[in-house]
């Protein structure tokens, strides 16, 4: 079984301006004369890490990794103000451009794989292929399932807990309590839905429980950007129209694309990942049998390292 590959050091970091609000965080590792791949995170809101380089072998890729708009290192922290879909979209596009970057790999992993299909979208010509993993389709029934009615049937005492930040009145409708608690100006009542919010996503997003995965939601600095982004996206319907990115599979059915899903995916479930595939002729679709939702965990981390692998192969045969 595949393992991360060991902890590398950017070999450049640099702030970009892409407005006159904000400046996004980018850096690049491993062979800058390799395949060029672009580290698409979640949430909207995760951020990157130390850990977003570990899928690739750095010989043969340049690996580049940015923090979107509000998260991470990225500046304004939090900041809601031209902060949408088709603003990360264009940033991406800004990225390419600003490095100089014919063509990349979009390594995208639950809304980092919506991202990516949307830039793939928009910008067929720039992608040489997808690797997605967690697929997250942006309709109202995938935010509905984890917000109001699916997810709470498989973790109802993690669901309690979420609901108990939030009065009983307004429990109809938790994305938008929290969104007004989190765009509010009592700190304490924001940091506090901030935690609540974060820990709800934390305590789902894997297989088996893992306190390194809650301490890294709730540090107050990831959990304040994860839950007012994800907040601001999810009453903005993710700035898209409803089944936005399935009625566009044409425009890139010739893509190659390698969509890894965990079976037990209860923050994106499996039938994300198979409605993509079926309208994608030149995807495959890898299950991964004892996997939750996390990157970090051992089925999805070997899954995802065999398909940087097999694509690195399939593009320096074509090239």
């Amino acid at each position: 079984m595949h393992v991360l590959f060991p902890e590398i050091k950017p070999y450049k970091r640099q702030l970009l301006k892409v407005s006159e609000i904000h400046e996004l965080y980018v850096d690049e590792a491993g062979n800058p004369d390799g395949i060029p791949v672009l580290f698409v995170h979640g949430g909207p809101g995760a951020g990157c890490d130390g850990s977003s380089r570990r899928f690739y072998d750095p010989e043969a890729y340049r690996i580049i990794t940015f923090d979107q708009r509000g998260c991470g290192r990225s500046t304004p922290h939090a900041g809601l103000e031209e902060n949408s879909t088709q603003d990360l979209v264009a940033d991406m596009e800004t990225i390419r451009e600003h490095l100089k970057v014919e063509q990349w790999v979009l390594f995208g992993g639950s809304w980092g794989s919506t991202l990516s299909l949307l830039y793939a979208q928009k910008f067929p010509s720039r992608v040489s292929a997808l690797i997605l993993r967690g697929i997250f389709l942006g309709r109202q029934v995938d935010i509905d399932w984890f917000y109001k009615d699916g997810a709470n049937r498989i973790f109802p005492d993690f669901w309690d807990e979420f609901m108990k930040a939030v009065p009983e009145a307004e429990r109809s409708n938790l994305i938008t309590a929290y969104y007004s608690r989190l765009t509010g100006d009592d700190e304490l009542a924001r940091m506090s839905a901030a935690k609540s919010w974060s820990a709800w996503e934390g305590n789902c997003s894997k297989l088996r429980p893992s306190a390194e995965v809650m301490a890294k939601f709730t540090k107050p600095h990831n959990a304040l950007a994860l839950s007012r982004i994800e907040t601001h996206y999810f009453v903005n319907k993710c700035f898209l129209e409803e089944n936005q990115i399935l009625k566009n599979m044409g425009v890139i059915t010739d893509i190659s694309g390698l969509i890894i899903h965990g079976r037990y995916d209860i923050v994106c479930p499996l039938n994300n990942a198979v409605d993509l595939h079926h309208l994608w002729n030149n995807s495959e679709l890898h299950i991964v049998r004892d996997a939750g939702h996390s990157a970090s965990e051992a089925g999805n981390v070997d899954a995802l390292i065999r398909a940087t692998q097999e694509t690195a192969k399939k593009l320096k045969t074509a090239g």
